[in-house]
């Protein structure tokens, strides 16, 4: 069936509070991607943001990031009222200020939980029962984290960041009000975002989530489970996760992520079970899982720890289609999409090919003049999900303004660019046109942003993450446009 969706973070919905959230403003967008014809919302990463405020780089990989809880919701169950919020400066509706969100936000949370500590919903201890294998670290973690004034894990007291078990215990019991707060706040998250999920799901919409490969080094998940990492006896990284240098960045990309312990883990009583959890985790969150370089999983880049650039680094070897054929064996069939971009060797397209996972097609790759392209649309086979760009891409029109004039010559005519048309509707079009069984477009691409509304610039920090949309862009015109196009191309759910 051919079907398409739009690319979508959670944080750039439009709202008065500084952030997307799961509020009214989501349950309109999920009604425009209804009237338009589309059948997915693929979203970024739900985690909590830490450096760089980047959803790759989280404390946790299964907390949801506290900012996504609307603060309207709340006020209709009690936990807030409206004048303990409204008034507060938010910053621009067009951009999300990190730094203010956390110096604002968690002051209002800290009301409503409060108020729900008071007289908690029953559904509350269910909760805790069924997270107890991630969120009692996570809410420790995250105590401890504000008690050392927001430092890494590995610079806390010796004690801690070894876990050994009195100084656990003597901080549970210190810390005991942070870590309910924490605890509340992921149910509070949970509560909403399976509420939205429900919705969408009801107007036909499934969502496309990401499981990133890598999680942080400053996270729960490497505090509380050393050895499923590549760590020396100090618990530092001896390797981290990155790219080599290629045409687009000269050294290379320096991600800093601690690389798994490939052998311990598959060595496991069950095997692999660290990632049995997550996988299992998140098919609850979403419908569709985008596995984020999934290279890696054959083989992977890693970088000595230290090193300021990732020049230095090599290929190690990963489990490849055996961790794969594993998780078929514990879940069956899983819905994913394998995010293949980058150093495809002719392993990385085996098993891709074994695992029958559909890749990716990006088309702002593909219009290189001097070569045939196996982005471009007729080198697309059906089992792919095209795509005009990524959220590490700039947006069509931002792209078209970097092109030789080869390129964009080449690209224009390719597409048949009209003098009355923009080349991003020229390229939406022409995606939609392919065999492609799903089409996945940005929605800065239909509203015509240029390079102001790109989300992210690998390899930078600073000013990535923070596009929102302006309210008036989600609007049934374009939802009418969206839904010719859907019919035109038979990309309708039938």
């Amino acid at each position: 069936m051919r079907l398409a969706g739009i690319l979508m973070p959670i944080f750039s919905l439009p709202n008065k509070y500084g952030i997307g959230t799961f509020g009214k403003e989501a349950y309109e967008f999920v009604d425009f991607l209804s009237k338009a014809g589309q059948s997915y919302w693929q979203i970024l990463p739900l985690s909590p943001t830490s450096y760089g405020d980047s959803p790759y780089q989280s404390f946790s990989a299964y907390a949801g990031n506290p900012y996504f809880i609307d603060f309207n919701l709340l006020c209709e169950d009690g936990y807030l009222n409206v004048g303990e919020f409204d008034e507060i400066e938010w910053g621009s509706a067009d951009t999300v200020d990190y730094a203010l969100l956390y110096h604002k936000r968690f002051a209002v949370l800290k009301k409503a939980f409060f108020r729900f500590i008071k007289n908690p919903e029953k559904l509350y201890d269910n909760f805790k029962k069924e997270n107890k294998f991630w969120l009692d670290d996570y809410s420790l973690f995250m105590a401890l984290k504000n008690a050392n004034d927001g430092k890494s894990w590995n610079e806390w007291q010796t004690a801690l960041k070894f876990r050994e078990k009195d100084a656990i215990e003597e901080a549970k019991k210190l810390y005991e009000e942070d870590i309910e707060f924490f605890k509340v706040l992921q149910y509070l998250f949970e509560k909403q975002w399976f509420s939205l999920k429900k919705y969408a799901n009801e107007k036909g919409i499934k969502i496309i989530g990401d499981i990133p490969i890598y999680v942080s080094y400053d996270s729960a998940d490497v505090w509380c489970n050393p050895n499923q990492f590549d760590l020396d006896k100090d618990l530092k990284p001896n390797l981290v996760a990155g790219c080599p240098p290629d045409e687009f960045s000269k050294k290379g990309q320096l991600w800093g992520n601690p690389l798994y312990n490939w052998k311990k883990m598959k060595n496991d009583s069950p095997p692999y079970s660290w990632w049995c959890k997550r996988v299992e985790y998140t098919l609850k969150l979403y419908d569709i899982i985008r596995i984020d370089h999934f290279r890696g999983f054959e083989s992977y880049y890693a970088i000595p720890f230290g090193d300021t650039d990732a020049t230095g680094g090599s290929w190690k070897k990963g489990p490849a289609t055996s961790f794969f054929n594993y998780l078929k064996r514990q879940f069956g069939d899983l819905p994913i999409i394998a995010e293949d971009l980058g150093f495809m060797t002719d392993e990385v397209k085996k098993m891709l090919k074994d695992t029958g996972y559909p890749g990716m097609k990006v088309l702002e790759f593909a219009f290189d003049s001097s070569t045939d392209s196996e982005y471009l649309p007729h080198n697309c086979n059906k089992n792919c999900v095209v795509y005009t760009g990524t959220h590490d891409n700039d947006t069509v029109i931002g792209w078209s303004k970097t092109l030789s004039e080869d390129d964009l010559e080449f690209a224009k005519k390719y597409m048949s660019v009209k003098e009355n048309e923009t080349i991003n509707w020229s390229m939406i079009k022409t995606a939609y046109a392919t065999v492609a069984d799903t089409v996945i477009i940005p929605m800065q691409d239909f509203i015509g942003c240029s390079s102001e509304g790109r989300i992210n610039v690998p390899s930078t920090v600073g000013n990535n993450w923070n596009w929102r949309i302006d309210k008036g862009c989600i609007n049934d015109w374009l939802a009418s446009i969206i839904y010719e196009n859907v019919i035109l191309y038979r990309r309708n759910k039938g």
